[in-house]
């Protein structure tokens, strides 16, 4: 009876050391579940310190690399090498082309292409070259050759133009002379012309012109069948077309031909009047033609510079009617 109530007497001492212990445990797991939370918030929050200064260092490096890229605007200066040209002034007239063959690479990123290179118009010559261990200078003189062939071939695109002297009253044109040049600027014709009436005037401060010239020239006949049969299917290049072809007795299809005088973009430098072919030149190319004599090689040529220079825009104004 008296260990009874000894136990008795026990018993809530034993009951509060157990809810004792029970709260300590307890509370010793919810200090640990903070900690726990406390760590994650805060290795979260220095992971998002850290991408937000990573997102910062790649904005400023990227900021640094646009710096220090070189600029790439067309410069100021005269346009195509040539100091005496008025690019400046008339380097809005000519769009430029890098959007068409970029639509054009794109279309055909599977097919290898080449840079194009500017071609010298004043002196052609061959720049084909090879290493020396491969070919032998036998060899590389073959080469040069069949390059200086391909140079002076026709091509589908030739310019021509002509010398006229004065008949009747002297004011009525007969042709004197014909030239012609292909793409690169090589003459592939030129040809005086025997007189088939009696010349008033040999117009030879600016034809160039002289009586031993039509005395050794050839038939009109012929000169007449060899250019006609030289445009056949081929794109014309001139500057006042009619004038040549009138004198030449020859008629050319409009859509393959490309007058310099008329193309409305040129028309531009002369505020919309005809330009002269020594005005287009000397605004457009940076050289001065026509200072004395004329040369019909070299009016043809630099009709074809014109052409050349500007085909991608020219021919897409042609697609759009423009």
């Amino acid at each position: 009876m008296v260990e009874a109530a000894e136990a008795a007497t026990f018993l809530p001492v034993i009951i509060v050391v157990a809810l004792l212990i029970f709260c300590r445990d307890m509370l010793s797991k919810m200090m640990k579940d903070q900690q726990s939370i406390t760590r994650t918030k805060r290795n979260t929050e220095e992971s998002a310190a850290n991408n937000k200064k990573s997102f910062s260092t790649s904005s400023e490096s990227r900021n640094i690399e646009k710096r220090m890229k070189p600029n790439l605007k067309p410069s100021n200066g005269p346009a195509h090498g040539t100091p005496t040209t008025n690019w400046e002034k008339f380097k809005d007239l000519i769009k430029d082309s890098g959007s068409d063959e970029k639509k054009i690479r794109t279309n055909n990123a599977h097919t290898k292409t080449f840079p194009r290179q500017r071609r010298n118009y004043s002196h052609v010559e061959c720049t084909a070259s090879a290493p020396a261990s491969t070919f032998s200078p036998t060899a590389k003189s073959k080469v040069n050759i069949a390059k200086n062939k391909t140079m002076n071939q026709l091509t589908k695109q030739v310019a021509i133009d002509c010398e006229m002297v004065g008949i009747g009253n002297g004011t009525e044109n007969m042709l004197a002379r014909v030239s012609l040049v292909n793409r690169y600027g090589v003459c592939v014709y030129d040809k005086y012309v025997k007189p088939r009436e009696k010349v008033q005037d040999y117009r030879t401060p600016v034809s160039g012109i002289r009586p031993d010239d039509l005395y050794n020239g050839e038939n009109f006949e012929t000169v007449q069948r060899e250019v006609a049969e030289i445009l056949q299917g081929r794109l014309l290049i001139g500057h006042a077309l009619k004038h040549d072809t009138d004198v030449l007795f020859l008629s050319h299809p409009k859509r393959m031909i490309r007058d310099t005088s008329r193309y409305k973009q040129f028309r531009k430098v002369s505020m919309g009047n005809t330009p002269s072919l020594k005005r287009l030149a000397a605004e457009l190319l940076g050289i001065d033609i026509q200072s004395g004599e004329h040369s019909s090689v070299e009016d043809a040529r630099t009709a074809m510079q014109l052409y050349m220079l500007y085909k991608n825009q020219w021919e897409t104004d042609i697609r759009t009617k423009r």
